[in-house]
């Protein structure tokens, strides 16, 4: 749990899952209360007043209370899901829903607003690509990474995932250390430190 009490622009940007500009526009225009450094063009906001600044906006303040990342995991294969689930709950930093087709994938992102998807590629309804750049032409998720996972090899594919937003990919057989250690790079996290 981050009992952090200050907070950067940029700390409360990732939390509210929006841009850094966007917390400084609210910070300059009374939105969000907080203070500048002494001496310095620095902004810091306090933690009560970061709290109330997402209650009153309808931003969830989960990220807030407990300091876990969220992970939705993607993957029509239950077992995979619970797998990879069972690898990201040992690890303990993070806060885990899933879903086994591209709609639940979409409500789940729209909902949940995670930090991470862990996203299978070939889902029974939609494509990955597909889900990818219906996340990316939503501009309030453009904090979220994308992790794409899948037993294709073609190259060509691999780099039309990224066109289309993807953050990573890992080729399927993986390791789940593997894939949590990759989460946390993209996370920008310390690996194997549970707090």
């Amino acid at each position: 749990m981050t009992t952090k009490t200050v907070f950067t622009t940029g700390e409360a940007a990732k939390i509210c899952k929006v841009s850094q500009q966007t917390i400084i526009r609210c910070f300059d225009n009374g939105s969000l209360k907080g203070f500048r450094v002494p001496g310095s063009k620095f902004r810091r906001i306090p933690r009560e007043q970061l709290y109330l600044f997402m209650r009153d906006n309808g931003i969830p303040t989960d990220a807030l209370e407990n300091g876990k990342k969220k992970l939705l995991i993607v993957d029509d294969d239950q077992d995979l899901v619970d797998l990879m689930k069972d690898g990201f709950e040992r690890d303990g930093r993070f806060e885990i829903r899933t879903a086994n087709n591209g709609f639940d994938a979409g409500m789940g992102v729209k909902e949940f607003r995670p930090d991470l998807v862990v996203l299978d590629v070939m889902l029974p309804d939609i494509n990955g690509k597909e889900v990818c750049q219906r996340v990316r032409n939503d501009p309030t998720m453009d904090m979220v990474k994308i992790l794409c996972i899948s037993g294709m090899v073609e190259h060509s594919k691999v780099d039309a995932l990224r066109v289309a937003g993807a953050n990573d990919f890992m080729q399927k057989p993986f390791s789940i250390d593997d894939l949590v250690s990759r989460a946390c790079d993209l996370l920008e996290i310390d690996r194997g430190v549970v707090n």
